[in-house]
């Protein structure tokens, strides 16, 4: 060993230089582990040893007689008193301690800076007991900002995996009996009539809730043994709480008695200390535990329901939007953990009630009976009172539809734009926010009518005994010993009654919420036999097959026989909404397949008509899980036409893409989409409309490097959707759907020489080959990472977000509340000192005298409390509000004011999580926790008061405990607050991911890549969880160590009561006791409350974050000469214009100057990237200009309001978005058109059958973003959207890319007509449709390379003309 510390040999020279600087050239010395060891342990051994023998030899000579008898002791005890101690054993001890120093300072410091190693399981009994393991963090959470690699990793048993294999297994046993039950049910029916309407509602609702006390059973059985060692626990502490009051009896019958000795006052004295000590103990260890199991409910419900949102079907899925489901992860998994808290309460506390009424009877006979009438008086008020409340649960009902609209609305900010639509959907969400804050202002005021009844409620009962016991018999005398020993038991029972209605409502709320989470989880899910994997000659075989979207619904696909041969290429045609989409969903396996069979050879990929991207890089985008192989990754870019747009993008393929592909145009996010197909090397491969939003010369690229028969993809069975007919001939059978049946099929040259519908259709259609050209890339916007920007910045920010919250309540509403709390808090002392004075009242004659009217002050006083108590908790409640509705409009106002490159930068998660959890913290928890503070703050000062009038000295020990106490706060609120900040930011991912999910599932179904997503969403979760634990134990470790402070104010209370017994009276000692037992609740509660306000303020903060973001030109112009029928004419001049989407970037315009005159038609053109559609972006002040100005009709348009300009102009956009509401809603949010005008409108976007057809007609609900309408026919709603309007300027982008080409040519004619008198600019989709414009302007690298009419730019044969070229125009 000494070798090894670098005394061996000379090649250790360098180790021996090493540590002389360690040891001897530094300012901070210090002896190296190994010589610590080594030499310090032995070298107090050796000196034993070398000298053992001549003491030996000493002794022996000394008297050898006398050796064992005399000096057997020398050995071990040279320190006992009396005995005679030898030099060579004190030197040896001495040499001991010193050596042993070294190593001990070496051990503190370790566990000083080496936080991350000492976790709970690597702690000692008395470490887990008192939390001390946990110190090492909160000190390193003073100094220096915490950051998420300084947290432990999560202990095996808290981790997703652990958790969830286990209870896994026991769901879908559990589902399985459900559904069972179920079918049992249905099939005792179907025997029967048709049963009542009443009859099923009742039967839908039994099953929820039997769905939901399965999930409870299930639950229970994984994470009930854990949770019953926490229920020992709560048990102990309750035996200790229920004797300190015996205690305290015994310490005032000591005090009566005279000539009593002191060491039994010091005893009772220092056996109180230890009950209080141990009942702190006890009840951290249980709320311990408690948060502990309700970590692993919501790791639990976490996982479940993120499994079952992969495997919902489709009917299911449209009952449950987006919003709902991250609901059930959000709010619900919060109500469980509240449960799994409180739900012990719901046993215990008429047990702890029962032994306090039991104890009370003793001391004060049959009038602790009044108490108990006070008690029932007091519970049916609360009861009634928990369920008006609960009906006023409603504010959830228009907080989830707050959370679904602000979602659609942060999906469909571009068109919310374009249309100038923000003020219509600002008054929607503050309409259900009015509503919400109605309905929590009634919950508020019923909420303290509660608080005043409880807080009172000491005061109550003891009135009530009191009174009734110095009133039925003159001989009742109240001395020390029984009032405040009454009142010990009575500040006891205070807990029980307060917990239990609040543990019954938390109960009630978790029965909702597992109905809510059963329902969901029991839902319908799809079958596994759907679709079979079979050995087949041929790649997808659909035999007789009917199928339908839900269960009960028409179907629609009808009587469908195909086989497609393997390694053939299929394309499906048919009009919109002829069921093509659906085909390739029956073949996934997604629709409800009523009869018939679905066979698959292979593995299968999907393409989505609707691209889904991952908020990741494109190169995770495009291998989507699998390992990179870089020549065939290459090959697939290149295929897919991927490489020249990687060029643009900042970083390249690891440039990060935004949420839903942000900042992708959409023709790049579909051949991203592609790519991840092409790059799986599946067996069968099923293209939902892939080319529908690529160029001409990328369509016919993709089409003939992947797809096509000289593809990458030429050996694999491929079905094709498509509207393109240049393709069609080389397909090798063309399928022709017509509302949901196949009608033909044959290959190209069989359909023609049929004669049918499809040659028909062909004829019409030859010339109008789809030729299309895609938006201009946004990959300017593109940033190299997206995400939360949550700074886990502390300096500074406390104060002034409480200086925020304030102001925004005012100070008009703050001072009054200051006085009513100091008011309510002087009552209680005026009325626990008036006690006093009449339990130290001599007895004259057995009795005592003016028992009335020392009641009737006594009462006086509580009831005063009691009012105050009521206006304070009213008067908080109401500037919650003000405070809360103010801060919701001003985020909501921020956030509709941010321009678009806000949104491409800001995932909708972060955004979501705002409108949801901070502002639902603003509403409720800030309020609550400020009731909480203030009035525990004042209580606190109370019992200072009070201890220190009884016993002056006791301020001596008070002052050296307070500051303590704000020492260990200090330390806590540090790090609690940092704790909190990386909670929610780790949490916004898990939303995200969640919301990703949800949107994609039948692409990660198509692809098997369930797996891969369960696990990442597993440790999103598992890193959340792993800054939400030291949370909560953050609070255990703090409340231990103060209510150990807390115990030493009861310590100096008794002791200092026991010294000055010949001076101080009974009744003033059992005043100063009592309370002093109180300072341990109150300092934890404190606390708490404390700490709920800090870590729930950080909401202002977050909710505040965007006001100071880059914010849009005004939305209207105060005083603005504009006339109303502006524009008139429809002239629009670019002068010099220039267009960046941020400074620093290439120009995406530049000296743009050119004049389009009233009337005109103009096409624009241009390879992606070449920006068309900054244009567009730049007409509509999307962005704004970077140089040089845009005249429409001689007005700058960047002096007048936004509005005035977005209103006046009209774009049928790219992507057709829809908002959940009716179809009216859609067409015309601001009611401004009576129904004929949008009928009109509608007939002619050759709606009009459609829409008469529906069941509610104009009325009809769309579901969250139009999904329950075809892709073609909601871009015909944009179009009826646009001819409602009837602007003087129509942009169209890419309008038509999702419509047939029958469709298409109804809405160019409609177009043409409509339109005729109006300017008219085409970001050109496909050529053809363009060739009759009076204009066409070619765009390059944005200027404009070439602009004339059609026929001179072809003559000229320049860009235009090789376009044409190879659109086979020309």
């Amino acid at each position: 060993a000494i070798w090894k510390c670098g005394f061996g040999n000379f090649g250790q020279q360098y180790t021996l230089r090493s540590d002389w600087n360690r040891t001897w050239y530094t300012d901070k010395p210090d002896l190296t582990e190994c010589f610590q060891n080594t030499v310090l342990v032995w070298f107090p051994c050796v000196y034993l040893w070398l000298l053992a023998p001549f003491y030996a030899l000493k002794l022996y000579f000394l008297s050898w007689g006398s050796l064992l008898s005399k000096h057997s002791l020398d050995f071990h005890c040279p320190l006992i008193r009396g005995c005679r101690s030898s030099v060579f054993l004190f030197l040896f001890w001495v040499l001991v301690v010193v050596c042993s120093l070294v190593p001990l300072r070496a051990k503190i410091q370790l566990a000083m800076y080496e936080v991350r190693d000492l976790h709970v399981k690597d702690a000692s009994f008395l470490s887990k007991m008192l939390f001390w393991w946990f110190t090492g963090l909160v000190v390193k959470g003073y100094r220096t900002p915490l950051e998420a690699g300084d947290l432990w990793n999560l202990r095996e048993e808290d981790t997703s995996d652990k958790i969830l294999s286990d209870l896994e297994e026991e769901w879908t046993t559990e589902c399985a009996k459900l559904q069972q039950q179920e079918k049992t049910m249905v099939a005792a029916v179907a025997l029967g009539t048709r049963l009542p309407d009443q009859a099923q509602i009742l039967r839908k609702l039994q099953k929820e809730q039997s769905s939901g006390f399965c999930l409870l059973r299930t639950l229970a059985r994984n994470l009930g043994p854990y949770f019953l060692t926490g229920t020992m626990c709560i048990i102990f502490h309750d035996f200790f709480m229920f004797a300190i009051p015996q205690v305290l009896s015994l310490l005032l019958g000591f005090m009566n008695e005279e000539d009593a000795p002191l060491w039994k006052g010091y005893f009772y004295a220092t056996l109180m200390f230890l009950l209080s000590c141990l009942q702190s103990l006890f009840n951290h260890q249980y709320m311990y535990t408690c948060f502990t199991v309700g970590m692993r409910v919501k790791t639990a419900v976490m996982g479940l329901v993120y499994r079952k949102s992969l495997v919902i079907n489709s009917a299911s899925r449209r009952t449950c939007t987006v919003g709902e489901i991250v609901n059930l992860v959000s709010a619900d998994t919060q109500k469980l953990m509240d449960f799994v808290v409180y739900f012990n309460a719901v046993w215990l506390a008429p047990i702890e009630i029962a032994l306090c009424l039991f104890f009370l009877w003793q001391h004060l006979g049959p009038s602790a009976l009044a108490g108990i009438a006070t008690v029932i008086l007091i519970f049916p008020l609360n009861g009634f009172i928990a369920k008006k409340r609960s009906k006023l649960q409603v504010q959830m009902k228009f907080m989830d539809g707050r959370i679904k609209l602000m979602n659609e609305i942060l999906n469909g900010i571009k068109i919310l734009k374009f249309y100038a639509w923000e003020k219509a959907f600002l008054e929607q969400v503050l309409g259900y926010r009015e509503k919400e804050l109605k309905a929590l202002k009634k919950s508020q005021i019923l909420y303290s009518i509660s608080i005043a009844s409880f807080n009172s409620s000491t005061f109550l009962i003891a009135f009530a005994m009191f009174g009734v016991y110095v009133l039925i018999d003159d001989k009742n005398v109240l001395d020390a010993q029984k009032v405040f020993v009454s009142m010990a038991l009575i500040n006891i029972l205070k807990t029980p009654l307060s917990q239990l209605p609040f543990a019954m409502s938390t109960t009630m709320q978790a029965i909702v919420s597992l109905k809510r989470l059963g329902k969901y989880l029991c839902s319908e899910e799809l079958k596994d036999d759907n679709v079979a994997k079979a050995p087949l000659s041929t790649g997808v075989l659909i035999d007789n097959g009917t199928f339908s979207w839900t269960k009960e619904g028409p179907p629609c696909l009808k009587r469908i026989n195909v086989g497609v041969p393997q390694g053939s290429l299929v394309a499906v045609v048919g009009h919109v909404g002829s069921g093509k989409s659906s085909l390739l969903s029956a073949m996934l396996g997604e629709t409800e397949k009523r009869s018939g069979s679905v066979s698959i050879k292979g593995s299968v990929a999907y393409v989505p008509q609707q691209a889904w991207i991952q908020n990741a890089t494109v190169q995770d985008n495009v291998m989507f899980g699998r390992e990179k192989q870089k020549t065939w990754y290459q090959r697939v870019l290149d295929a897919c036409a991927l490489l020249p747009d990687l060029e643009i993008l900042p970083a390249g393929d690891c440039t990060e893409i935004g949420e839903k592909g942000l900042n992708l145009s959409g023709g790049q996010k579909q051949r991203v989409s592609l790519a991840r197909a092409v790059y799986r090397k599946a067996d069968v491969y099923l293209l939902d409309d892939p080319l529908s939003a690529v160029d001409a010369h990328v369509g016919q690229h993709i089409f003939d490097k992947v797809i096509g028969p000289k593809g990458v993809l030429r050996d694999k069975t491929r079905v094709l959707v498509t509207h393109g007919m240049s393709f069609l001939p080389q397909a090798d059978l063309i399928l022709v759907l017509v509302d949901g049946e196949i009608t033909e099929s044959g290959s190209y040259q069989e359909l023609l020489s049929r004669h049918g519908a499809f040659a028909d259709f062909i004829h019409t259609f030859a010339s109008n080959d789809r030729k299309e050209s895609v938006t201009e890339t946004a990959a300017q916007r593109g940033r190299t990472s997206l995400g939360d920007t949550n700074s886990t910045n502390l300096q500074g920010m406390e104060l002034e977000m409480y200086m925020e919250y304030f102001k925004t309540i005012g100070m008009a509403f703050i001072i009054p509340i200051v006085f009513l709390y100091a008011f309510q808090q002087g009552a209680s002392l005026a009325y626990n000192y008036w006690l006093s004075l009449w339990a130290d009242e001599p007895i004259v004659n057995g009795t005592q005298v003016d028992t009335d009217m020392k009641l009737a002050v006594y009462g006086a006083l509580g009831f005063a409390q009691g009012i105050a108590i009521f206006g304070t908790t009213v008067a908080i409640s109401v500037g919650g509000i003000i405070a809360s509705r103010h801060l919701h409009m001003d985020l909501l106002k921020n956030v509709l004011r941010s321009p678009m490159s806000f949104f491409e930068t800001t995932p909708s998660g972060n955004l979501l999580n705002r409108f949801a959890k901070e502002i639902d913290a603003i509403d409720c928890m800030i309020p609550d926790g400020l009731k909480m503070m203030l009035g525990y703050l004042f209580k606190l000062m109370e019992v200072c008061i009070i201890v220190m009038l009884a016993t002056p000295f006791a301020a001596v020990v008070i002052l050296p405990l307070a500051i303590l106490y704000a020492f260990v706060q200090s330390f806590y609120v540090a790090t609690s607050c940092q704790l909190r900040r990386l909670e929610s930011v780790s949490r916004s991912p898990i939303y995200t991911h969640f919301n990703e999910t949800v949107q994609g599932a039948s692409v990660i179904r198509a692809f098997g890549e369930q797996h891969r997503f369960i696990v990442q969403a597993n440790k999103r979760v598992d890193f959340n969880q792993t800054s939400y634990f030291p949370r909560f134990v953050a609070t255990r470790w703090l409340a231990v160590n103060l209510e150990f402070v807390g115990n030493g104010v009861v310590l100096a209370a008794a002791i200092l009561s026991v010294m000055g017994k010949d001076t101080l009276s009974p009744g003033i000692v059992g005043l100063a006791v009592s309370h002093s037992l109180q300072v341990t609740g109150i300092l934890s509660w404190i606390v708490r409350s404390w700490t709920d306000v800090e870590n729930n303020i950080v909401s202002v903060e977050r909710v505040k974050e965007y006001a100071d973001t880059a914010k849009e030109a005004v939305w209207t112009v105060e005083g603005s000469s504009l006339p109303l029928a502006w524009p008139q004419t429809g002239t629009i001049e670019f002068q010099d214009y220039g267009l960046q989407y941020r400074k620093g970037l290439d120009w995406a315009l530049k000296g743009i100057t050119l004049k389009i005159q009233e009337r005109e038609k103009v096409g624009i053109v241009g390879r992606t990237g070449a920006g068309k559609s900054s244009l567009a972006l730049g007409i509509f002040r999307i962005l704004e200009a970077a140089k040089g100005a845009i005249y429409i009709d001689g007005v700058n348009i960047a002096e007048i309001g936004l509005h005035d300009l977005r209103s006046r102009i009209t774009i049928i956009p790219q992507d057709p978005v829809l908002f959940s509401g009716s179809l009216r809603m859609n067409l015309d949010p601001f009611d401004t058109y009576t129904d004929e005008e949008i009928w009109s409108s509608l007939e002619l976007a050759h709606l009009k059958n459609f829409v008469s057809n529906l069941p509610d007609k104009l009325n009809y609900e769309c579901s969250e973003g139009g999904e329950n309408l075809s892709l073609g026919q909601r871009q015909l709603v944009c179009l009826a959207r646009a001819l409602l309007r009837k602007t003087k300027i129509l942009v169209l982008d890419e309008a038509t890319a999702a419509v047939d080409l029958e469709t298409d040519t109804l809405i160019q004619s409609t177009i043409r007509q409509q339109f005729e008198d109006c300017t008219v600019l085409t970001i050109a989709h496909r050529l053809n449709t363009i060739m009759d414009y009076t204009r066409v302007i070619v765009m390059d690298k944005g200027h404009i390379s070439e602009m004339d009419s059609p026929a001179n730019l072809i003559s000229n044969r320049g860009q235009f003309y090789r376009m044409c070229r190879e659109a086979g125009l020309v």
